[in-house]
Parts: C-alpha cells; sequence; structure tokens
C-alpha cells in the first residue's frame, strides 16, 4: 500500500506573550485552528504526534484532546522533532496506519521565564555523554559559539555577515503582524548589543516566546474534498549527528548536510528549484551552515552569501519569511512553526510577506547543538 501524504491544515495558536494559557492550552487551540483550517473535526483524527509536554507524550496530549488515536508519535530530538514527526507521518499514510495525523506543540517559555520557574532554562543535566561537559559550565549557548567562531577561523567568515542574517530576519518580520519584534535593526544595532557568548550578541540569539503551533497532514485522496488546496510532501530526511560535542566531527558541517540531499533526492528537485526557505535559527550561525549543508552555496562561502538581502523577502533566497526564532517567534522547539510558515506561502496566504508564486519550499528543522536534523521538501503539486 502507497498513499501520497499532504498538509491540509496549518495554524498557530495565540503567539508572543500569552501569559495567561498554560502549554497545552495553547497546543488545544493551535489544533482546534488547524483542524478547522483543513476542515476537519477532532473525530476525524486517527493519529497523533506531540512532544515535550506531560509524563507520558504523546499520551497526556492525547488524553487533553480528547483523542484516541491508533498511530501516534514522540520523537523528541530537540527543534527537529516536528520535521522528524511529519516524515514519519507521512510514512504512515503511505503505509495506510493512519488516514489524518495531527501535529500539534505548545509553549510558555516566556511567560516561565518571567515568573521565576526553575524550570524556564534549559537544563541538559549531566548523565550520560553530558557528565564529560557539565563540569565545565559547557552551556548550549557556548557550544553554537565556538563552533561559530571555528567557522570563522576556517572561512574568514565575518562577524558582520553573521549580523546580517539577524538584520535580515527583522526586515522579514516587519510585514509580519504576528512576530514580536518588527521595528527595523541594522548591522552596527546587532553588534553594538551586549555579548551574550561570544561572538554572539543578543540580537544573534533567538528571542523567547509563548505559542503553539499544529498541523494536520491527511491522505491525498481525502485532501480532494478538503476546502483548502493542499501542500504536498514531497521528500523528507533526517539525520542525527552526536550529543557530546567532543563527538561532533566537524563544527562547521551540520546534520542537515545528510538530511537536506536525502530530502532533495526523494523529492527529485534540487536546492536551485527552491522558492523559500523555511530554516531553524536558534543562532545566527545555525542558519549560516544550514544554508552550506543544504547546498544552497558552497561549504565556507555562507558568509558572502547572506550579504546584500539574499535572504531578505524580495531577494534570491526568501529564508524564515515570518521573521524566523530571532525577530518573530520562539517558543521553546520551533520546528512546527517553520512546517505552518512554508504552507501559508505555498498557498498564497502571506499577505505583505507573501513570496511571488511559490510553488517549492524547504523546510530544515535543527536539534540540540547541531545534533539532529530533520529536512522537508513541501511543494503546490
Amino acid at each position: 500500500m502507497s498513499r501520497r501524504a499532504v498538509i491540509a491544515g496549518v495554524a498557530l495558536s495565540d503567539v508572543g506573550r500569552v501569559g495567561h494559557a498554560t502549554p497545552y492550552a495553547l497546543a488545544a487551540q493551535a489544533a482546534r485552528r488547524a483542524l478547522a483550517d483543513a476542515g476537519l473535526r477532532p473525530s476525524d483524527v486517527d493519529g497523533l504526534g506531540s512532544t515535550s509536554l506531560g509524563t507520558l507524550p504523546p499520551v497526556d496530549m492525547a488524553e487533553y484532546l480528547g483523542l484516541r488515536p491508533r498511530w501516534i508519535d514522540s520523537t523528541s530530538v530537540g527543534g527537529a522533532s516536528w520535521e522528524v514527526m511529519a516524515a514519519h507521518a507521512a510514512d504512515a499514510i503511505a503505509a495506510g496506519h493512519a488516514d489524518v495525523v495531527l501535529l500539534t506543540y505548545g509553549s510558555t517559555a516566556r511567560s516561565d521565564l518571567r515568573r521565576g520557574l526553575r524550570t524556564a532554562s534549559l537544563d541538559w543535566g549531566s548523565r550520560g555523554p553530558q557528565q564529560w561537559e557539565a563540569p565545565y559550565g559547557h552551556t548550549l549557548i557556548s557550544k553554537y559559539a565556538m563552533a561559530a567562531r571555528r567557522h570563522m577561523h576556517e572561512f574568514g567568515t565575518t562577524i558582520e555577515q553573521l549580523a546580517e542574517i539577524a538584520v535580515s530576519a527583522r526586515a522579514n518580520a516587519a510585514t509580519n503582524p504576528e512576530a514580536s519584534f518588527r521595528d527595523p535593526i541594522t548591522v552596527d544595532d546587532v553588534l553594538s548589543g551586549p555579548v551574550i557568548a561570544d561572538p554572539f550578541t543578543k540580537l544573534q540569539c533567538c528571542i523567547r516566546s509563548d505559542g503553539g503551533a499544529a498541523a494536520v497532514i491527511v491522505t491525498e485522496d481525502r485532501a480532494a474534498d478538503l476546502p483548502k488546496a493542499p501542500v504536498h510532501i514531497l521528500g523528507t530526511g533526517e539525520y542525527v549527528s552526536h550529543m557530546a560535542t567532543s563527538q561532533w566531527p566537524d563544527f562547521t558541517t551540520g546534520p542537515a548536510a545528510v538530511s537536506g540531499p536525502l530530502a532533495f533526492e526523494r523529492a527529485g528537485v534540487r536546492p536551485q528549484d527552491i522558492d523559500v526557505c523555511e530554516l531553524y535559527d536558534a543562532f545566527t550561525y545555525m542558519l549560516l551552515i544550514t544554508l552550506e549543508d543544504l547546498g544552497f552555496c558552497p561549504k565556507g562561502e555562507a558568509g558572502a552569501f547572506v550579504e546584500k538581502g539574499r535572504l531578505r523577502n524580495g531577494g534570491e533566497l526568501p529564508t524564515n519569511t515570518d521573521g524566523g526564532g530571532l525577530s518573530a517567534c520562539h517558543p521553546g522547539q520551533r520546528g512546527l512553526f517553520l512546517i505552518v510558515e512554508a504552507v501559508r506561502q505555498l498557498r498564497g496566504e502571506c499577505g505583505e510577506r507573501q513570496v511571488p508564486d511559490a510553488e517549492l519550499a524547504c523546510v530544515s528543522g535543527t536539534g540540540g547543538w547541531f545534533c539532529s536534523s530533520g529536512t522537508l521538501i513541501l511543494g503546490r503539486t
């Protein structure tokens, strides 16, 4: 049995500052909106993907939503979880294990921090591979910063080029009414901010938001009866690289170097065919090497590639058209938000920030400190 999977509905919950809600409530709000967008009801759902919430994800979320799915997934590989789960959902639909799969997520990362909750800050613990790094205070951001310095050392990437990624994200956010920060910034603004972990200043790090997102994946034949044009999942790829930073073979190459080519090959398209990109950008360097890993420019040349506004809406490769995690929203795990924005772009629903005639989108999520990657190629047909 082999059936093609399509995305029939997507939605966000209220995003930004949503201090009155719980993560479950935001996930549920996004799920209701996505099902409505798809013209479906909760009773139609027979597959559920969710992670990070509860004692037994996704059992907790299924109970909260009143669902009894016959197919489940709770893959937890950080920010890439949602791209990986979308790939798994497509496989399940192809095999006939499910007909309507709901992916949903919610987080109150910003509000938790404001309340001073101990769980608001990421703590990876000191078990397993982490025991060799935790005693030295090797934080998540310091791992990215160290890797960025290696790219700068090997390829001459400049701090100004990294800053341009943040500037481009803010330029894209300017036309997104849901973005947390919309005022324009300059390279000088980025470089003059407080240093968080050398070479990253504050504006080179993702913001903290509240929010939820959801997507509904169905069989292609079912989509014919639904209200909106489906977005096809053309190709997928997933890969894990390392957990301990000492086991990362090359700080200038991320896991998208494997997941990306797999997705492109399975979709039968090339990087030069892509109209719009939605890439994980917890830090500016993450996006920089993901561009290289996916094949949008040669290794070591992403610094020059991002110059001259190439990533901005209206540029050669519109990337993170909503403003990304650097300016729009970043509620803990952003991977599902990437899928929502890509689908909206391919449907032509993005208003001022719409990429004209967008037919193909590349969505790539990254987890941990370049530990995992999931890449999707989406298309209108």
